[in-house]
C-alpha cells in the first residue's frame, strides 16, 4: 500500500475526532419468527424471535 495515503498519527494533544454512528438494518418475518439483524462499524448483532402477533 502507498504510505502517502494512509491517515497521519494524530498529535497526543488534539481533541477527539467527531464522531458519527453509521448502522443499517433490516427486520423480516418470516415462517412466524421476526429476525433482526443490524451491521455497523463495530460489528454485526441479530436476533430471531417469535412474531407478535396482533
Amino acid at each position: 500500500m502507498d504510505q502517502r495515503h494512509l491517515p497521519m498519527p494524530a498529535r497526543p494533544d488534539a481533541p477527539p475526532p467527531d464522531r458519527r454512528l453509521i448502522a443499517v438494518g433490516t427486520i423480516r418475518h418470516h415462517g412466524g419468527r421476526t429476525i433482526t439483524v443490524r451491521a455497523t462499524e463495530a460489528g454485526v448483532t441479530g436476533t430471531s424471535r417469535p412474531a407478535v402477533k396482533p
